[in-house]
């Protein structure tokens, strides 16, 4: 290629390929250099037809990576839309303001009640939940409520709303006009 840089040796398919190829090569042999066989390597290549799919740490039991899309997804009146979408790893308690924004813009309407599982929770969605009222199904900080009714809404709440929530990926997908 070097040689023959005008001559049309290779499909454009294939010199995407090579490309890719040499990057995976590039990678390697820079992670080879350093020495350190758990350093994390930015933006890694697993497959050459796929260069896109990044390997995603989701410390599960049964696989501690995954490969392809994280998706982030608001369900609203049975209706799931996807927020985000990326081959990219992100953290999901970070986009709460978004998918806020994205519902009321969706239905016109200001959110009043959340249900999110514990990856939502941190202290800046809390604050921001409580500072536009909107009621939420986060498990209570700190010790155990002696208001066992509360708390037992609270559960239930958060398992319709993740079977709903799980149930929705097995779904027929339809686009919007």
């Amino acid at each position: 290629m070097r040689v023959y840089t005008d001559a049309s040796l290779f499909t454009d398919k294939q010199k995407n390929e090579l490309e890719v190829i040499t990057k995976v090569y590039r990678q390697q042999k820079n992670h080879y250099k350093s020495g350190d066989a758990r350093e994390s390597i930015p933006d890694r290549i697993v497959s050459v037809s796929k260069p896109y799919i990044r390997p995603i740490v989701r410390g599960k039991e049964t696989k501690s990576v995954e490969f392809g899309a994280k998706c982030n997804n608001i369900l609203i009146d049975d209706i799931s839309f996807i927020e985000k979408l990326s081959f990219n790893a992100f953290n999901k308690g970070t986009r709460l303001k978004h998918c806020v924004s994205l519902a009321q813009k969706l239905t016109g309407v200001d959110v009043k009640k959340i249900g999110g599982d514990q990856g939502y929770s941190g202290n800046d969605n809390r604050s921001f939940c409580k500072d536009n009222g909107i009621e939420t199904s986060f498990t209570r900080k700190g010790r155990t409520s002696t208001n066992e009714t509360k708390n037992a809404i609270k559960r239930e709440l958060a398992r319709v709303r993740a079977t709903a929530m799980e149930g929705s990926f097995g779904s027929k997908l339809r686009t919007l006009p």
